[in-house]
């Protein structure tokens, strides 16, 4: 692996290794034929590489003295010698496969056969897990004597990084291609523009990056950065070192608000939008009507092309919303003269016509599998994400498919397990038969909460699974994923050497959770560690945790009011982003509550103590501290235990429309002695902000002229009108009362 993953500690866990190496050899991908042999090849700085003279072969040589300096600690002579031992590349048209390998180990040599510069690698990758996990003190290792022939069952075997939620450093993504190489995976999808941000140097139109590439956060802070052309040259050319063809994607005619925002005129509209900082699916999408755009794309994408060799260009073609071209004159009058039919008709158009620029470049297009919507050449491959359904019509249609609906990485650990990833068929339902046009799978990363922090805890172990499928193909059962674990074991001290942040294999790293803690007049904060060593480090003034931050492990009783933000680290390393709780106390505070309709159980984790557990709701309505109503008109009510003097009674609210989640139309507030007779106090109208894809909350209130003095409080909620004929969900969490 290259010198820029740091390779720091000089003791190799040597019981560890010989255990394991006693037990299977620690190969992922596992081969396809293995032969375990007798004794050792003993590698010290007597052996020599022997290699072709083509320029591959040495670049492969040279790959490989560095890779046993790094990892064995032993520099072998650069240029290879008559007398010796002698590690010996081959390049033999025998060996059948463009990916193909043979790896010999035997006590007196070794030697890697394949018909290609491909297949060569990928045995020097196999070579280099039987090598020490770090450099050793001792000035020879003994790699055990094997015979090794292999291939891998699919073509495309990739990994997609979404950088334009969330820009990712060259750095970053050098690591992820060193670490996708050493597992064998052949293909990095490098997902460059998005709503968010426009991540690649385009130098016809500057204001991409200038305007496009950055945004203003809720809290007031600017998010970006893009890719030069020469840095996207250079994670290019480091991709195709390591056997990795990297594909651009430039989302089109959807998920494009980034580049309007910088060119208005884009649009149907051609108004000025700014660069959205929430998520969502947005409806500021190219015209298809307008043939500038079609300048513009293919302006753009003459200066992508020459940076990536790759025969593939993805053009995403997703999620371009209902109706984002309805109040367009031009394209209903296109619709007509074409005879498209309607805006899905429209969208084959666009689609078809951008197909057919790529074609004349000597490329082909890859999208999402909304582009079978209205139409789409059988030579396009299609990326099904919408399950089985899309795979059956992109495959009924001629197109070879590539699978990537089950492997969603930005889906939770404790939903997306490393086992149930192993165990699901690449193929899935519709590839069986059709064997011939499945290209393969891909394992998205979609970086709405994935930044260069925490990225790594959802990629691995995860993507080492997804590798060994890929790789080795065929069913997989509970016998298989066994083996595939204890071999996976011997991967976490590798990745601890190489600085991986990774995550558990079946659960979160930690999740937390703040309830009432009546003993001692305050909250209890729980944490789920996903690893025994994860230390939870917090602070208690709204300030970012380090690791010399206040810690526990499972529990921690806390008296004071404020904001709680809580993180998980692992030696010493931050893991993820602080959680954080907003905490109050009033004098409903511990108070019983109660509401009618009762909520839904998919949100409402705590029940009624929610109303008055002192835990503000946050800006995610899945984070435990709301109560959600779905087409319901909730009533809240809070026994304040004995009459006392009422200022101000408040209840906090949430919208996010993405989400069908609305602010109420309005709340009534209402005071009884007896729960029997009820005064109204005030019913306050609330005004919904503009539809867009951010949470915003707010607390809706009541401020009493003189005091009230009562013992029950009660909030009526009048939730939003239904939207599109959709349902609208209503939610709530504290009721303050002061």
């Amino acid at each position: 692996m290259s010198r820029r993953i740091a390779m720091v500690g000089f003791v190799v866990v040597a019981s560890v290794w010989a255990t394991l190496a006693q037990a299977a050899l620690p190969l992922v991908p596992y081969p396809s034929h293995v032969e375990e042999g007798k004794g050792s090849f003993v590698l010290d700085k007597q052996v020599s590489i022997d290699a072709p003279t083509d320029a591959r072969s040495k670049e492969i040589a040279a790959f490989l003295h560095d890779a046993i300096a790094e990892q064995a600690g032993i520099d072998l002579p650069e240029h290879a010698t008559r007398k010796g031992r002698h590690i010996v590349l081959k390049l033999d048209p025998a060996v059948a496969g463009d990916e193909a390998y043979r790896l010999d180990v035997t006590p007196r040599g070794i030697a890697i056969s394949a018909a290609t510069g491909k297949g060569l690698f990928w045995g020097v990758q196999t070579l280099r897990q039987l090598l020490p996990v770090a450099p050793a003190q001792a000035t020879k290792v003994s790699i055990p004597a094997v015979k090794i022939e292999d291939e891998p069952a699919f073509v495309y075997r990739g990994h997609m990084l979404d950088v334009g939620r969330h820009f990712y450093p060259v750095a970053f993504i050098k690591k992820q291609l060193d670490l996708m190489s050493y597992y064998k995976l052949n293909t990095f999808r490098w997902h460059l523009t998005e709503d968010q941000g426009w991540r690649i140097e385009i130098k016809q139109y500057p204001k991409l990056t200038e305007v496009g590439a950055w945004r203003t956060e809720p809290d007031g802070s600017r998010h970006g950065g893009f890719y030069t052309q020469e840095q996207v040259r250079e994670i290019v050319e480091y991709a195709r070192q390591r056997n990795i063809m990297v594909i651009p994607e430039i989302e089109m005619p959807g998920h494009s608000s980034a580049a309007i925002a910088a060119y208005p005129e884009l649009s149907c509209a051609k108004k000025p939008i700014k660069v959205p900082s929430g998520w969502g699916v947005f409806s500021d999408v190219f015209c298809p009507a307008d043939e500038n755009v079609y300048t513009f794309l293919q302006n753009v994408l003459d200066e992508v092309l020459p940076l990536f060799p790759s025969p593939y260009v993805h053009i995403g073609g997703d999620e371009v919303p209902a109706g984002a071209w309805a109040h367009c004159e031009a394209c209903d009058k296109l619709i007509r003269e074409q005879d498209l039919g309607d805006e899905k008709g429209l969208q084959s158009y666009f689609v078809r016509r951008m197909q057919v620029y790529l074609a004349g470049k000597g490329k082909t297009m890859i999208g999402w599998d909304e582009i079978l919507e209205g139409g789409v050449d059988p030579s396009v491959v299609v990326e099904v994400w919408r399950g089985d359904e899309g795979a059956n019509k992109a495959l009924a249609n001629g197109n070879r498919i590539v699978n990537a609906s089950p492997y969603y990485l930005d889906t939770p650990l404790s939903r997306l397990t490393v086992e149930k990833l192993y165990l699901t068929d690449p193929l899935g339902e519709s590839g069986q038969g059709r064997r011939d046009r499945v290209l393969g799978a891909e394992a998205p990363l979609w970086s709405e909460r994935a930044d260069p922090l925490n990225a790594e805890i959802r990629l691995y172990p995860r993507l080492i699974a997804f590798a060994e499928r890929l790789w080795r193909g065929g069913t997989a059962d509970a016998a298989s994923y066994a083996d595939f674990h204890q071999r996976l074991q011997a991967q976490y001290p590798r990745l601890d050497a190489w600085h991986v942040g990774y995550g558990p294999e079946d659960r979160n790293v930690a999740e937390y959770s703040l309830s009432l803690n009546a003993a001692h007049n305050g909250w209890q904060l729980q944490a789920q560690r996903g690893f025994a060593d994860v230390e939870n480090h917090y602070t208690l003034d709204g300030s970012e945790p380090t690791a010399s931050s206040p810690a526990f492990t499972d529990t921690l009783d806390l008296s004071t009011p404020g904001t709680l933000r809580v993180a998980p680290f692992r030696k010493g390393q931050a893991y993820d982003h602080p959680h954080s709780f907003q905490l109050e106390r009033s004098q409903a505070f511990g108070a019983a509550a109660s509401y009618d309709p009762a909520p839904s159980p998919t949100y409402s984790q705590h029940g009624a103590a929610a109303l008055t557990d002192g835990v503000l709701g946050g800006e995610n309505f899945k984070d435990g501290t709301w109560l959600g109503w779905e087409e319901a008109d909730p009533r809240l009510t809070v026994d304040l235990g004995n009459a006392t003097d009422v200022h101000e009674i408040s209840v906090g609210v949430l919208q996010q429309a993405d989400s069908w989640i609305w602010w109420p139309r309005k709340v009534r507030f209402s005071v009884s002695d007896d729960q029997q007779h009820w005064r109204t106090l005030r019913e306050v109208k609330v005004t919904t902000v503009a539809t867009d894809s951010l949470s915003h909350v707010q607390r809706v209130a009541f401020t009493a002229t003189k005091p009230i003095h009562t013992r029950y409080v009660r909030a009526e909620i009048t939730r939003h009108p239904t939207q599109d004929d959709r349902h609208t969900w209503t939610f709530v969490d504290e009721l303050i009362v002061r």
